[in-house]
């Protein structure tokens, strides 16, 4: 599983390889391919039974259809940042800033609810493990974005490891 887990980040952090490209394109690149090879990596991991999975379905699609709304906003995010950097002033640092934070509070809100609609529809052991994988994707995707941005002033990354 791992290995699937490593195949798709690693098919993820390629398309960010497209940085020349305008926002509107890296979204539809990044959704096309998270989309697609996301979906058959939960459904792989999930292993429900038919039944189970027609339930889920329903469930995860309306999840990717919110999630990519919260992705949009994010991409957003960063590209106001990249485009302020070199001249940002408190006021835009403070935009910035609560919008990165609605944003994450934003995606806990709404593992919570996938979470309790997963649980009536496929249990709560199905419900776990699609909110643990959801989870870890997440992060990984986090870090390898905050690998690729600067830090306000310059920071060196280096120096904190």
């Amino acid at each position: 599983m791992k290995k699937l887990i490593l195949v798709f980040v690693m098919c993820v952090s390629a398309s960010w390889g497209y940085s020349q490209s305008s926002f509107k394109e890296d979204v539809e690149v990044l959704q096309s391919i998270y989309g697609k090879s996301k979906a058959d990596l939960v459904k792989q991991y999930m292993n429900l039974s038919d039944a189970q999975n027609v339930a889920f379905t329903k469930i995860y699609d309306k999840y990717e259809e919110q999630r990519n709304a919260l992705g949009q906003a994010k991409f957003k995010l960063i590209n106001d940042y990249a485009a302020n950097y070199e001249t940002l002033t408190d006021e835009k640092a403070d935009e910035l800033a609560k919008g990165t934070l609605k944003n994450h509070m934003n995606y806990e809100k709404l593992y919570c609810k996938t979470y309790g609609q997963a649980k009536k529809a496929v249990g709560a052991i199905n419900a776990a493990k699609f909110i643990q994988l959801e989870v870890y994707l997440q992060t990984i995707i986090k870090a390898e974005i905050l690998e690729a941005i600067p830090f306000i002033g310059e920071l060196d990354k280096s120096k904190i490891k």
